[in-house]
């Protein structure tokens, strides 16, 4: 099955008693910075059209993972970067190649995942940026691009 949607199955089970967002992104427009689609659970958090807004400071797990497709390989390699940001500060990011010609075949897909565990304040805002969002995944399987915010504790 859609291992997305075994998940929001599973987190709509869960009686909910600390903050949790759990979104799917898709491709921004003229930005890095991915737009969060309305689909999911928000609970005790603000979810907007591009970043969720902490209501409740804590201890937070904050997710995103990525499916990504390119159509067409080079020659050259393809450096791919995803970024957490809170409050349109980079506060993780990772950096992978991909897609050189030795490693290419005509279509190929890879993921991003990105893991951060940190303390955030009420009205901290959470986004993430994808610098080549054309290559985001939104129409094949599988296409499970969702951002996830959970509160773990209310102390650090």
């Amino acid at each position: 099955g859609n291992t997305s949607e075994e998940h929001l199955r599973i987190l709509q089970k869960v009686p909910i008693k600390r903050a949790a967002a759990y979104v799917r992104v898709s491709s921004p427009v003229n930005s890095s910075k991915l737009s969060l689609v309305e689909k999911g659970i928000c609970e005790d958090i603000q979810c907007k059209s591009d970043e969720v807004v902490i209501r409740t400071q804590g201890l937070y797990l904050v997710y995103c993972h990525l499916n990504l497709h390119f159509p067409n390989c080079s020659n050259s390699p393809t450096d791919l970067k995803i970024e957490l940001l809170v409050n349109d500060k980079v506060k993780r990011q990772t950096l992978s190649t991909w897609c050189a010609s030795e490693t290419c075949q005509e279509k190929t897909f890879k993921t991003l995942f990105q893991l951060h565990l940190t303390y955030l304040n009420a009205e901290d805002r959470v986004s993430v940026t994808l610098n080549h969002p054309k290559f985001l995944n939104e129409i094949s399987l599988p296409n499970e691009n969702v951002l996830g915010v959970l509160r773990y504790s209310d102390e650090m």
